[in-house]
């Protein structure tokens, strides 16, 4: 076995002599070695995905293959769930460990037990309440469902999701995207006024006795700092300009922009609605860039336009480290027989973790 290579070699190294190593370490490891992308993955690297697919998808499809090595090209809690839900021999891999998730930083688990807590000190939240985490959280935190018999959910699968945790108590704490779970509440029926932003910095998360009680949904104060870019009045412009085209808008987007939207959901479900739209239709589209570019291209042979929604170029900045210096430093150690950056969740926190996600695909 030869030494492992140092990244150094790797990022002195031009864009092409690492694609030229990325196909030759492919070629070596062969289907010992399974590349999985998330949509919002750059074009450079997403031509060399295996498997291709949002959160959900990509959870579904890390449990299935029989590759030895699961390299995910996303971010960091995609990884972990690679690992939890992956079979004992498999190896899950983040080429570059500092591929992480804003929002999923914004929850961590010191601050949810802590709500908790006072949560429990107003309202018996062990009976009252189901702990819903969106997929885009650390594994202590789908742990932390999962030991409080709640669940993990996708944009895909969100109103499922809610509705199962519903049938079983009165009130879901939603973290860490608010604007999913807003969205997620609204398209249930439930009221404003009986949704309440969790301020996990304040105390009770800044708010009263009587607002907890009230409450039906506790949204986490949580966003995506891409879908956050997207305003209202870049939907106006649009409508303006083209009467007759169409908006389609990811439930992470703020709730106006939701509101404003002709279709709003999952990555997946803006992909389907644009490619079955009849052809020489505009859209103007609500998600990350790299996703949007993408659709734009395998559309365009119909006549259809799709228009990325913000004049500000804004794309998962993180997912963006995944660049070819990083792929090709960890395919070839690979091939060399050394694994780099390895994905690992304690057992006894991917048991609870397993729990959390097991339970959101048997709902859904």
């Amino acid at each position: 076995m030869s030494e492992l290579i140092p990244f150094d070699v790797f990022n002195a190294l031009s864009d092409d002599e690492c694609h030229a190593r990325i196909r030759s370490a492919r070629e070596k490891l062969g289907k010992r070695a399974a590349l999985l992308c998330h949509h919002y993955q750059r074009a450079d690297i997403y031509q060399y995905a295996d498997l291709t697919g949002d959160s959900l998808r990509l959870s579904r499809m890390a449990a299935n293959t029989d590759a030895d090595y699961l390299v995910f090209c996303g971010v960091h809690f995609m990884a972990e769930v690679a690992d939890i839900m992956s079979k004992p021999h498999q190896i899950a891999i983040l080429p570059d460990l500092a591929a992480g998730c804003s929002m999923a930083d914004m929850a961590n688990l010191a601050k949810v037990s802590r709500c908790w807590r006072e949560l429990n000190e107003v309202i018996d939240a062990e009976a009252l309440v189901t702990p819903v985490t969106y997929i885009n959280s650390a594994a202590d935190l789908k742990a932390f469902c999962g030991e409080h018999e709640g669940i993990v959910c996708t944009s895909s699968n969100a109103p499922v999701i809610a509705k199962w945790a519903f049938a079983r108590r009165e009130k879901i704490l939603f973290f860490p995207d608010q604007h999913l779970g807003r969205w997620t509440g609204y398209s249930m029926g439930i009221p404003l006024d009986e949704m309440f932003v969790w301020d996990p910095d304040l105390e009770f998360g800044g708010l009263t006795p009587e607002q907890i009680r009230k409450a039906k949904l506790l949204l986490w104060k949580g966003h995506c700092s891409v879908h956050q870019m997207f305003q209202p009045a870049h939907i106006a412009n649009f409508r303006r300009q083209y009467p007759d085209g169409k908006v389609a808008s990811h439930a992470e987007c703020a709730f106006e922009v939701c509101m404003a939207s002709d279709f709003v959901g999952s990555t997946e479900l803006i992909i389907d609605v644009v490619k079955k739209a009849p052809p020489n239709t505009r859209w103007l589209v609500g998600t990350e860039l790299n996703l949007v570019n993408r659709l734009a291209e395998e559309v365009k042979p119909e006549g259809k336009i799709v228009q990325f929604m913000s004049p500000t170029v804004c794309m998962c900045s993180t997912m963006q480290r995944i660049d070819p210096q990083h792929l090709a430093w960890t395919l070839e150690n690979l091939a060399a027989g050394h694994v780099v950056n390895h994905i690992r969740v304690p057992e006894h926190e991917a048991a609870l973790a397993r729990a959390s996600v097991e339970r959101m695909l048997a709902v859904s």
